[in-house]
């Protein structure tokens, strides 16, 4: 009897009293050893303390470098869109415009330039001519810029040697160049904006940066190359050295690394546009803990409480953890589906209402999964149907200006035609709520947008729209055509050189209905294509519609079944074939369908 009342007595303890009882003799072994642990803790927070600050000035000093060659850049765009694409150099000379964002800029900037592509000087602020007997066509940096067009090119630090400007010092630069369109007359062609940036600035933001346990900081090209040093004269000397080789592979974060027989804690951030790495060197000489016997000492210590602890805590474990292992099995169960399961747990009070509890919530959840499934397919629709309503602003801005611009240029007759176009794509966006129209619904819809790029484009690119009269009436799926002409637009054909051609196309096989959409753009590689339709997350342009490629294929298997969607063809620089899988359905039908 006595037994059965301990058994019983035992059952009805809590899990709060067990964990106190066998944890309080624990913890008067750990306070014996805390002293040691208390010294250890400190010591490694105060290392990591001064690795979080050298870490934390990196950053800052990183976030100094960008903002400071952003500015650079900005002022490349000003010259470039402000001044030389806008200037007609047969007729005017744009010296004055660039001489006036040198002398807003001049602290920072050395030299202002305007190239040929056969390399003759247009333009130089301030007033500059050619070292005599240079032909900047031969050097390595004005070939890389023709030939990579749409990026902008940093050179390492170097001794002028490009300009004759009649001064007697050395003056150390970073060149930036970018490739630009110049205007003679009816003709463009291709040249060079050249930007000297001084040295000394850029060595401003770097210098006088400390760090903590004699750290430091350095500056390196993508290519290697040693921008700045706070020993940079006795590397060039060979004086003295730095792991560059090592640097080169590392990208942004927290490395460790042993060099010239000495441990050293790394971090690294990269610069920006420019792909220069930042670079903070913490050596781990100086740091608390570094006596070898101290180390030894302290591990057999830890290493003693931790085996202890080890027993103890078995002990303990084994006995709040057995009916714990008894739920998780229950709770395991209903995990795979086992919603009917009896969950019958032994051990404290506690762990028994908890397990009558998870019985209980099993059973509900049981009845909500089947409210939820009838609930899931509804608001998959709902949510795809809220994506195709969205009706990017920017594009009805635009074409608005483009529509004032004609009024006010007399040209009532093409302002007609884009409004007329404009309201008959906002009529079939909105289409009263429905997701099914007509074959030739859609291809209206996508024509009159069609209409609308080309007039803001300035007839850029010249488009084609082919549909067999068999098709007309078929059941497509609003708002499907227009995201991926979109694409075919904004990322396709944008930055080409020549005209860009838009073929659509709609057909039937049988009992498939095809539309294609095919552009002679930039075209995509395959990696590209596949991922297309594989992203688990959609990062919409800023200028387009927000109706990504993988969304539209899912909005039409979500419709018409796995069978069905979207199937893409491309090269690099071969253009972009995309074809529409879908049933072949009268629309009457398939509304009918849908209503119900």
């Amino acid at each position: 009897m006595d037994k059965e009342l301990q058994s019983y007595s035992w059952r009805k303890t809590s899990i709060r009293y067990t964990i106190f009882l066998y944890f309080t003799i624990s913890a008067l072994g750990a306070l014996l050893l805390s002293g040691v642990a208390l010294y250890v803790q400190m010591s490694r927070q105060l290392t990591k303390a001064v690795q979080e600050e050298n870490e934390a000035v990196l950053g800052q000093v990183s976030r100094s470098v960008d903002s400071y060659l952003r500015t650079i850049m900005k002022l490349s765009d000003s010259l470039y869109y402000g001044v030389i694409k806008n200037a007609d150099l047969s007729e005017e000379s744009v010296n004055s415009q660039i001489t006036l964002l040198y002398d807003n800029n001049k602290d920072s900037i050395a030299n202002i330039a305007l190239l040929s592509k056969e390399g003759e000087l247009l333009e130089a602020v301030p007033a500059a001519r050619l070292k005599t007997g240079l032909d900047v066509t031969r050097e390595e940096w004005f070939g890389t810029t023709l030939e990579r067009t749409d990026n902008l090119h940093f050179t390492t630090p170097h001794v002028q040697y490009i300009f004759d400007n009649n001064e007697n010092q050395y003056r150390w630069v970073v060149t930036l160049t970018r490739a630009v369109e110049i205007t003679h007359g009816t003709s463009t062609e291709q040249g060079i904006l050249l930007i000297d940036i001084r040295y000394s600035s850029i060595q401003q933001i770097l210098e006088n940066i400390t760090l903590g346990n004699q750290g430091y900081l350095y500056l390196i090209s993508s290519g290697g190359q040693l921008i700045y040093h706070p020993k940079m004269q006795l590397i060039e000397t060979g004086q003295a050295a730095e792991n560059i080789a090592a640097a080169i592979g590392y990208r942004d974060g927290s490395y460790r690394e042993k060099y010239a027989g000495e441990m050293r804690d790394i971090s690294v951030k990269s610069v920006g546009y420019t792909g220069w790495k930042l670079l903070s060197v913490t050596p781990e000489k100086g740091l608390p803990l570094s006596n070898l016997k101290m180390r030894l000492f302290v591990v057999f210590v830890v290493a003693s409480f931790l085996l202890v602890l080890v027993l103890i805590n078995a002990f303990i474990s084994s006995r709040i953890t057995n009916p714990i292992q008894q739920l998780e099995k229950m709770v395991n169960a209903i995990e795979a589906g086992e919603l009917d399961q009896e969950v019958d747990i032994g051990g404290s009070y506690e762990i028994q209402h908890l397990g009558r509890s998870i019985g209980d919530m099993a059973h509900r959840i049981k009845e909500l999964m089947e409210d939820i499934v009838a609930e899931h397919e509804s608001k998959r629709k709902s949510e795809f149907d809220t994506l195709q309503s969205q009706i990017n602003p920017h594009f009805l801005y635009n074409t608005l200006d483009i529509i004032v611009w004609m009024i006010e240029n007399e040209q009532k007759q093409e302002a007609v035609k884009v409004v007329t176009a404009l309201a008959r794509f906002f009529r079939i966006s909105l289409s009263k709520g429905k997701s099914i129209i007509p074959v030739k619904d859609e291809l209206e819809h996508v024509r009159n947008y069609l209409m609308i790029q080309q007039r803001r484009f300035k007839n850029k690119f010249t488009y084609e729209i082919e549909a067999d009269k068999e098709v007309l009436n078929l059941a497509s799926l609003k708002l499907m055509l227009q995201p991926l002409v979109e694409n075919a637009i904004y990322h396709g054909m944008e930055f080409m050189d020549g005209d860009g051609e838009i073929h659509v196309k709609a057909w039937k096989e049988e009992e498939d209905l095809w539309l294609e959409i095919q552009d002679n753009g930039l075209g995509m590689t395959q990696e590209r294509v596949k991922n297309l339709l594989s992203e688990k997350t959609h990062v919409s342009s800023k200028r387009g519609s927000g109706i990504g490629v993988k969304n539209v294929n899912e909005r039409i298997r979500l419709y018409f079944g796995d069978d069905y969607g979207l199937v893409i063809e491309s090269e690099p620089d071969e253009g972009t074939i995309i074809k529409i899988h879908l049933p072949a359905v009268e629309y009457f039908a398939m509304k009918e369908k849908e209503h119900t």
